[in-house]
């Protein structure tokens, strides 16, 4: 009976480490957070009141909690250039997105029919961006899309331009700066389902008369799908909130909301907008989490 109530603690502490950990990185600095967003902008340190004094007992708690309002909730919602940054974000994460996945599912698909001595060195070769630092691999996309970079260079040689296009503060210079960082992120979900995949199913279609495209349609891509919605959502969540992409190879018609969030922290120093803004970014990325959450488990539902 005691080595089995040992077990049941030991098997507790196991779920309760994940949750005490996200209680105390996550829960907690989200409620600060929520706590700044409801405050008022003042010239003081920190920037904003009320700040609770725990000095002050229950009732100093009670007249900070009275000061809270949803002001620069309403803010958010009646100022356009808020709105925008959203928008943006979202336009330039889900056309990101989806040409990760037009350029990483091929590649995914190559690594896994690749013979198993070269898988290692392909996956290497994916990988190697990370292992160089990444405000250098960006700085070194603006001397490749400057005016005089190399890409206009090997373009003008080719003569496929007669002049030297702008590509730098463009919202294509965005993309490919985004493309390229998330590549890897996207590739390797895909790679890790396909490698599993049982290939005697392909050729169980094959016997049966399936051709090559359909067997793809109808056993590759629906077995894929896991993969594929883990590389999107790893994608699609932080491209949202991306900085230092849009701001170095950006305009100001290419804010998007990690910009915004900046310039209210450290320009305005408005903490409580720039809370706000953060609170709202998070429940936006939350959206697709719970909804792809909502259909694994009616999938498993299904299954049983």
């Amino acid at each position: 009976m005691g080595k089995r109530g040992r077990q049941s603690w030991g098997e507790r502490l196991v779920v309760l480490v994940p949750y005490l950990w996200l209680s105390a990185f996550f829960l907690l600095p989200f409620l600060i957070v929520l706590k700044i967003s409801l405050s008022h902008t003042a010239i003081a340190q920190p920037p904003y009141t009320p700040v609770f004094d725990l000095a002050a007992g229950w009732k100093g708690l009670a007249q900070a909690l009275s000061a809270l309002s949803f002001e620069n909730y309403a803010l958010l919602g009646s100022d356009w250039l808020y709105l925008a940054s959203y928008l943006k974000s979202l336009e330039i994460a889900a056309g990101s997105t989806l040409l990760l996945l037009l350029i990483g599912f091929p590649v995914a698909y190559g690594m896994a029919r690749a013979p198993r001595r070269w898988q290692p060195v392909v996956f290497v070769l994916v990988v190697l961006p990370f292992w160089t630092s990444f405000l250098i691999r960006i700085y070194a996309w603006i001397n490749i899309l400057q005016r005089d970079g190399l890409l206009n260079q090997v373009l003008l040689a080719l003569r496929i331009v007669d002049e030297p296009p702008a590509w730098l503060s463009t919202d294509t210079a965005v993309y490919i700066g985004i493309v390229y960082s998330y590549l890897p992120f996207m590739v390797l979900p895909i790679y890790a389902t396909l490698e599993k995949m049982d290939e005697t199913l392909l050729e169980a279609a094959a016997d049966l008369g399936c051709p090559n495209w359909k067997a793809f349609w109808v056993v590759t891509l629906p077995l894929s799908r896991p993969g594929i919605v883990a590389g999107v959502l790893l994608c699609f969540i932080p491209i949202v909130g991306e900085f230092v992409i849009p701001d170095l190879l950006g305009s100001s018609q290419t804010m998007m909301i990690g910009q915004t969030l900046w310039g209210e922290f450290f320009a305005n120093r408005d903490w409580p907008v720039a809370s706000a803004v953060a609170v709202v970014l998070l429940c936006l990325l939350v959206v697709p989490i719970v909804v792809y959450e909502q259909v694994q488990t009616r999938g498993l539902a299904r299954g049983r």
